[in-house]
Formats: structure tokens, sequence, C-alpha cells
């Protein structure tokens, strides 16, 4: 998940100040410094990844001076002012990551047409449960509802502070698990481009491999990086995160045909009932970015275009999404890696794509943690800064990119544990006791049917990405793309 934003002008930031000051408490007012005007910039442009989703947003919106109590909303009011231009980019990288990289591999795994199916299968879901948010928000608001900004704002006016609860362990969960498929990316790329023919670190080096040495390396940069208290130090940098995710993807897109026109490898078009949930966790992660929805519909000037909109934006994901994980599974056939810019051959641009994408996911880690830091500093230390708890997070994430063998594994899993949770169990479920007393029969089996399998997806596709990643590791010293 990633965060979008979009510049505005100046008198529509003095004006977004005004209407917050005339409608809201002197408390709120005295907050319409820095953060006022940071609210205004990081709604439109994009922080990364499937990952960024609400870092830099809910940033802007909690640093407040008094204590947040539990029913404060983690994002603070506005008026809506993004156009439909606007809207369909900022779904777009909001969703739209480094992710996608591991798409051809999940081809490989489940073959092409299964994969195209599963993937335009989860799009389609993924749009209806976004909308089932938009509506549930809606009818609590008329209803007479406080301003409901946030997902995390929506469980707690639906169930309380166990509902908010249950979505902050979520999203704290699926940031972290996305920094942490970045150290492995950074890890696995880094010692392919380093040390895959190198004499000084080819080889274990003290018990280590390389990948685990190049994760180590980056531990005391990101203590120093996620201790900054103010994002707008890293905000430049999401623009070139997203200058360099979509110049990797045509570059690879460029590669991929040349290469599928030359060889032309023999692909698989189903891969099995077997690899099934491990595709479907994949795609689920793909399309992560369910967290923003809220912000970026209170955003828009015409709301009631909104569905049209994202529908359209999910609908040219989805194919995007569908060209890329071909093409790449068609150029390289059973030779396809986790990371599909590993089957890159040597070149000064192969390097080049390489080395920017791990500089663009080591720059984007903080800002991915930042959703965590918000809800833990909130629940720990008052709402405070606390260096000590973020430095906690960063080596927990540090440890488990340790032990994970395969990016592509490792996105399985955390699509399928968490993000099924958090883009289809818990919509439907708030939808169902919202509208209980006005949805007939169909719409209770709809609900229904999507909560019992996010949760049978989630458990089966977890215990399938385990099993993968097991397997990963026990077969890494003769697997044909290994990752030390």
């Amino acid at each position: 998940m990633k965060i979008p934003i979009l510049s505005l002008s100046k008198s529509s930031i003095k004006s977004s100040s005004s209407n917050s000051a005339n409608n809201s408490s002197l408390l709120h007012s005295q907050t319409q410094t820095p953060y006022q005007h940071l609210r205004s910039l990081f709604l439109s442009l994009e922080l990364m990844g499937n990952e960024r989703t609400a870092a830099v947003y809910s940033s802007a919106h909690t640093r407040k001076p008094p204590s947040p109590g539990e029913n404060t909303p983690l994002l603070g009011g506005g008026r809506p002012r993004s156009s439909q231009a606007k809207t369909f980019a900022n779904v777009f990288i909001s969703i739209v990551g480094a992710g996608v990289l591991g798409l051809p591999y999940a081809f490989k795994r489940t073959g092409w047409v299964m994969s195209l199916m599963m993937l335009f299968c989860i799009a389609a879901v993924t749009y209806y449960c976004m909308m089932l948010l938009v509506y549930t928000r809606r009818k609590l608001v008329a209803d007479g509802s406080s301003e409901i900004n946030s997902f995390g704002d929506l469980g707690f006016t639906i169930c309380g502070s166990s509902g908010r609860m249950i979505v902050d362990i979520l999203i704290i969960l699926a940031q972290t698990g996305f920094c942490v498929g970045y150290l492995v990316f950074i890890g696995n790329t880094m010692s392919t481009l380093f040390n895959s023919s190198s004499k000084a670190l080819g080889s274990d080096f003290l018990g280590a491999s390389p990948k685990i040495l190049y994760i180590i390396g980056c531990l005391p940069f990101q203590l120093g990086l996620n201790s900054i208290k103010s994002l707008t130090h890293l905000a430049p940098l999401s623009i070139f995160a997203d200058v360099v995710d979509l110049g990797a993807m045509g570059v690879v897109i460029v590669e991929d045909v040349s290469v599928f026109l030359k060889n032309r490898p023999p692909v698989e078009a189903f891969g099995g009932l077997s690899v099934f949930f491990y595709g479907m966790g994949v795609a689920a992660y793909a399309f992560e970015g369910i967290a923003m929805i809220l912000p970026l519909e209170s955003e828009m000037k015409d709301r009631d275009q909104f569905g049209k909109i994202l529908g359209s934006s999910m609908a040219f994901i989805a194919a995007l999404y569908g060209g890329f994980g071909v093409l790449g599974y068609f150029a390289f056939g059973q030779e396809t890696s986790d990371v599909i810019t590993s089957n890159m051959g040597p070149g000064l641009l192969s390097a080049i794509v390489k080395l920017g994408l791990c500089i663009n996911l080591f720059f984007t880690m903080p800002l991915m943690m930042n959703p965590a830091y918000e809800i833990i500093e909130r629940r720990f230390s008052r709402g405070r800064y606390c260096v000590w708890l973020r430095w906690l997070l960063v080596v927990l994430a540090t440890l488990v990119a340790m032990w994970v063998p395969n990016f592509t594994d490792f996105l399985s899993l955390v699509g399928s544990g968490l993000c099924c949770s958090l883009g289809f169990v818990l919509p439907a479920f708030f939808h169902l006791l919202v509208f209980k007393e006005e949805m007939g029969w169909k719409g209770w089996c709809v609900d229904l049917f999507i909560v019992v399998s996010g949760i049978v997806l989630g458990v089966a596709g977890t215990v399938s990405a385990v099993e993968q990643m097991y397997f990963a590791k026990e077969t890494s010293s003769i697997s044909a793309y290994k990752w030390k």
C-alpha cells in the first residue's frame, strides 16, 4: 500500500486550514501549523507499496499536542479537492508497488491461465470490498456518527475499542511485513549483484551468507532513518520511488519481449490445485491498498463518481499486472526467478535498475513503518515520539528478514495472513453489522461468503506459503535461483 499525494496550491491549502478552523474546536485550530500543511501536501504524492499505506498521511494528522484518546480519528478532516483524474492516479500509486516484480514467478508456480484468473478475481473482490467500506462509512455518517476518516475510525465506530484494536494490529503486522519484504529484496538483489562470482564474499562469512550480511548492514542506517520525527525530509524520495518503479517495469517489459522473441521457452497454463492458495496470496498482496480508500474518497470533489473511478483504476491495474506477469513468465519459462529483475542479464542498465530498486526500497522503509509507529506510540507512549519503540520494530523486522529465503513466497505469506483479513474479511464484516437490518438474504449471503472465504483463504494460504518457504530454504543449495 502506498500514499498518494497530488500537489495543491497555496490558496487551497489556506482554504483547507481556514475551513478546518471554523468547524473545529480551539484544540484543532492550534494544529494548523506544519502538520496541517503536511496533510495537504501528502494526500497527493505516493510513498510506495503494496505496500506505504497511510504512512505520511497518517502522520500528518495524528501528531497533536494533547494525548490522543481511543475515539480520536487517526486522520483529520478536510474539504474534498481531488479531480477524477487525480483520484485515478492516487488509486494507481496507492496499489502498484515493488510486489509487481514477483508476479512472473507466481505465474510460473501456478500457470499463466490460472494466474490470470486469480488476478482478475482478486481485483474484482478487492474492488467490491473497497466499495463496501465506502458505503458503510456513508451510512454511519448519514445516521449521525462523528467524523470517520480512516479504517481504524470505522472499526471504532462500529465495534468500539476492540474494532480499532483489530484494525491497528493488522496494520502494524502488514506494514512491518512489507518492510521485511523490502529487506529480503535488498539482501537478495545485492548478493546477486556483487557476490555471485566474488571470491571475497561469494561464500559464507563467519557462518552468515552475503544476503544476511547485507541485511545486517542496513540495520544501523535504518535505525537512523526511522528515528526521524518529521517525514518532510523524506517526502521528496517518494517521487524517486515512483520513477524507479515505472522505469523498472518498462525496462523489464522491453527485456521480456526481446528474450521471448528469441527463446520462446515452454510454459504451463495450470499449475494445479496444490498452488492455488499460494497464488491467491500473492494476488491479494499485489492489490493491497484498502486502508487508503476512505481518505481518497473523502478528498474527491465529486464523490458520487468515486466508485466509477475506482473501478476503472482497478481494471487498469489488473490488466497491467496480467500483462507484466505473462510477459515475464513467457520470456524465461521455468527459469523465472522470484524477482524478475534477477533474470536480467549482466550489463550497466540491468545493474542500474537493480541498484535503483534497492535504494528506492531502502529509503521507503521508514515511510512504510510510519503507520505502525503512529499506532504503537499512540497506545504505549500517549501519542508522543518514542525512539526505542521504533528501533524495536526495526530490529524485529531485520531479524525476520534474515530467515526469509524467498521474496515472492513471503509476499504470499503476508498477502494470505494479513491482506486477506484487511481487504476481505473486515470490510464485509463491518458492512454486515451496519446494514444487517436493511439487507435481504442475498446481501447477507454475499457478505458472509466473503467473510468465510477470506478466512479460509487466509488460513490455507498462510499454510501454503510457509510450506513453500521451507521448501525453498531446503532446496536453495541446488536451486537455479539461489539467494546467497
